[in-house]
């Protein structure tokens, strides 16, 4: 086992190596998802103030969830080359300063939501919070080969966060973004897992490349890839977009596709690699078509 040691840093140092922790690459998709829902959800534009503040509060929560679950999975992550660097793995950040750093922002976050949007985001997010950092950091990530699967309902939520926090109300609309991020998030984590199996099997958990093989994977990343290119074609039919989106996503669904086919035909860890890659691109895409589209209509 990995021993971990202590670097002493500075407070500037510290607060660096917290904002690592609270995952900005990852987050920034997280809260443009929800910026998007909010624009989709106004007739024409969001009001700018409640547009920001909205934002705000979920990316100070979000962040609150990774720095947390950067914490408990420290001894896990100290067997992992991906986040063997983080501080928390590195034992450069004491728990006690991770949570407090975490609770600050976290309640800073839902204080915003709560204070100048509305209570239903508010409780929105709080329960998004306590599905990630408990129901999928502590039980099912390593208890369940299907963690992902069950667990990817927190990092759906975006969308319909951002749409509550215009319309105070849920609708099918929104529903149907949560369903297209929910049905990604498999195909997503999977290319990640299968190329990086062998921390995951260092670190002891049962994701689905360790416990049932690449080829066992690679069919599922087919058929979870089947059924968002069909949720994606959704908003369509709900009336939410119209002909700028079904191109868009129709030629992000055909190469989404072709990756998922690829891999279970031919696979590589580079392919895998890609595949991951243009999982990520495919989702932002697709939510700057849906704007985009918005925008044309206007």
């Amino acid at each position: 086992m990995q021993t971990i040691v202590a670097h002493p840093l500075s407070i500037g140092q510290r607060l660096a190596a917290f904002a690592h922790l609270c995952k900005p690459r990852v987050n920034s998709l997280i809260v443009f998802t929800a910026m998007i829902g909010m624009c989709l959800a106004t007739p024409d534009f969001p009001p700018v103030l409640r547009f920001l503040v909205a934002s705000l509060g979920i990316a100070l929560v979000s962040f609150a969830a990774a720095a947390l679950n950067c914490l408990v999975e420290r001894t896990i992550d100290a067997k992992m080359a991906r986040t063997s660097w983080r501080a928390t793995a590195r034992g450069d950040i004491s728990p006690a300063e991770t949570i407090t750093l975490a609770t600050i922002l976290g309640a800073a976050g839902l204080w915003l939501l709560d204070s100048y949007i509305n209570d239903l985001t508010m409780w929105l997010t709080l329960g998004t919070f306590v599905g990630y950092t408990v129901i999928y950091t502590l039980i099912l990530k390593p208890a369940t080969p299907m963690n992902i699967v069950i667990g990817g309902a927190s990092g759906a939520m975006p969308p319909l966060l951002g749409w509550t926090a215009m319309t105070g109300q849920i609708s099918a609309e929104p529903l149907v973004l949560f369903l297209i991020i929910f049905l990604w998030t498999p195909p997503h984590f999977w290319s990640l897992a299968c190329y990086r199996r062998d921390d995951y099997a260092r670190s002891g958990l049962p994701m689905l490349p360790v416990t049932h093989g690449i080829a066992f994977t690679c069919q599922h990343i087919l058929w979870y890839t089947l059924m968002l290119a069909a949720a994606s074609l959704i908003p369509v039919s709900l009336g939410m977009s119209s002909t700028f989106y079904l191109i868009a996503i129709s030629i992000l669904d055909l190469v989404f596709l072709g990756y998922a086919i690829a891999l279970c035909r031919n696979y590589s860890d580079a392919l895998a690699r890609r595949s991951f890659r243009y999982s990520i691109l495919y989702l932002t895409l697709l939510f700057a078509a849906l704007f985009v589209d918005r925008l044309i209509v206007l």
